[in-house]
């Protein structure tokens, strides 16, 4: 009988979303963008990253401006991380704002200090040992993501390094699911360091279980949907959404639709969504639309410009989510959190697929809770839009009572507050109901 070594079962962890069939069954396009299906091209990714990232390294040595030793770190993969967890660094003079060595961070890349990933090169002797190992656990799937298990060695080990180094007092997450911030996390574990996460945007079923020492979530449908994924693990406290604090008092009053905002991510397939706004803009010249790619998306929408010289943009390196809403009254996405932003700020949410796939239909559960409604086709978009063209409804913002704790409470509008209390509180006896 098989018997996966500690080793095995750990990167098994590191990368858990990586090996569930929801990522399997990604839309092949998106797929194919995390991981190419040629192996030859897998393989040149995985040259190209030993030579750029592992050697690269070596070369550049992370200065940080902050010190990091004893403090509350806050680990952040990508700029909405950053943005989730910056009250934090507001509110706290202990707090550190840090990342992997090398870790694009968007607009915010020279504000964050970096964790030095030098001697993972130290530790790629693990690689076929992982991959034959990963192999007999996981099946094929093992070979079919040999890169991304590749990517994923040596965080565990440097970050123990580091951990033990700079004894910081507690890590602060708004990623469960990263195969950096899940290594991290691990390490804190064995380490002995106090972990507690932040929940940045809204989960699913197929993320990992719960397990770290404290977790501040936004609502009630975070709760439901992590205990799906298994046991929660520490403490847990609701306190809706930090991020939303100053612009809950700015709520879209208009009576009716005139400014659309149009959001999309890198599930959403250029040719599809193209069609999507050229049937809009033909078909409702009446209103404006404004498109905002994901600010990790990195395609060229140069040809979609061209196409559609009337739609306007919205750059996610200059403005944040909740900016880009106030400006619009209403929002066209598929599965994206943007949807509840958009209802917390009374602007009338539409659930439409650009790219219609049955494994990731009402992901995150909006349309099933009524916090969007759902528009199955081009010609039921439009009818919806041109419905709110006529009137919007002034207490849309009540739906996402489920999904944001806080909401007609009196800690409405005051998450941040609320959120800091928590952490103090935890801060001060981490132990207790861990």
């Amino acid at each position: 009988m098989f018997r996966p070594s500690s080793r095995t079962v750990r990167l098994r962890d590191i990368l858990y979303v990586r090996f569930t069939s929801h990522f399997v069954n990604f839309p092949a396009s998106i797929l194919a963008s995390i991981s190419p299906a040629n192996p030859l091209r897998r393989l040149a990714r995985v040259v190209a990253y030993a030579g750029l990232r592992l050697v690269g390294h070596l070369f550049q040595p992370p200065r940080n401006p902050e010190q990091l030793r004893g403090a509350v770190w806050l680990y952040v993969v990508s700029a909405n991380n950053y943005d989730a967890l910056g009250f934090i660094k507001e509110g706290r003079p202990d707090a550190v704002l840090v990342a992997g060595q090398g870790k694009n961070i968007g607009r915010y890349g020279r504000l964050v200090n970096r964790l030095s990933l030098r001697r993972k090169i130290l530790y790629y002797w693990q690689y076929p040992a992982a991959l034959l190992g990963l192999r007999r656990l996981v099946g094929g799937r093992a070979l079919r993501f040999f890169d991304l298990i590749f990517y994923a060695i040596g965080y565990y080990e440097v970050y123990r390094r580091a951990l033990r180094h700079y004894r910081p007092r507690a890590v602060v997450f708004a990623n469960d699911h990263n195969d950096d911030a899940r290594a991290l996390l691990l390490a804190c574990r064995a380490e002995g360091v106090p972990t507690a996460y932040v929940q940045h945007a809204s989960v699913s079923t197929n993320f990992p279980p719960l397990s770290f020492d404290l977790s501040l979530l936004e609502g009630q449908d975070a709760l439901d949907k992590y205990r799906q994924c298994g046991p929660v693990h520490g403490r847990v406290a609701l306190v809706g959404m930090p991020k939303a604090d100053t612009f809950l008092a700015q709520r879209n009053t208009a009576p009716q639709v005139c400014r659309v905002a149009v959001a999309c991510n890198l599930l959403d397939e250029l040719p599809a969504l193209a069609d999507t706004l050229t049937y809009l803009l033909r078909e409702l010249p009446e209103l404006t639309f404004t498109l905002r790619p994901h600010p990790g998306d990195q395609r060229d929408f140069a040809a979609l410009r061209q196409a559609l010289p009337t739609l306007q943009w919205s750059d996610p390196r200059q403005e944040n989510v909740f900016q880009f809403l106030q400006a619009h009254d209403a929002l066209v996405a598929a599965d994206t959190s943007t949807h509840l932003e958009a209802t917390l700020l009374n602007v009338a949410s539409v659930y439409y697929r650009f790219s219609p796939s049955p494994t990731l239909a009402d992901y995150y559960g909006y349309a099933a809770h009524g916090l969007s409604e759902w528009a199955h086709s081009p010609a039921e978009l439009t009818a919806a839009l041109r419905r709110l063209a006529q009137h919007k409804p002034a207490d849309l913002y009540r739906r996402a009572a489920y999904y944001n704790a806080t909401l007609g409470t009196p800690d409405e509008g005051h998450s941040r507050a609320l959120a800091l209390r928590r952490l103090a509180e935890w801060l001060a006896d981490p132990v207790a109901g861990a």
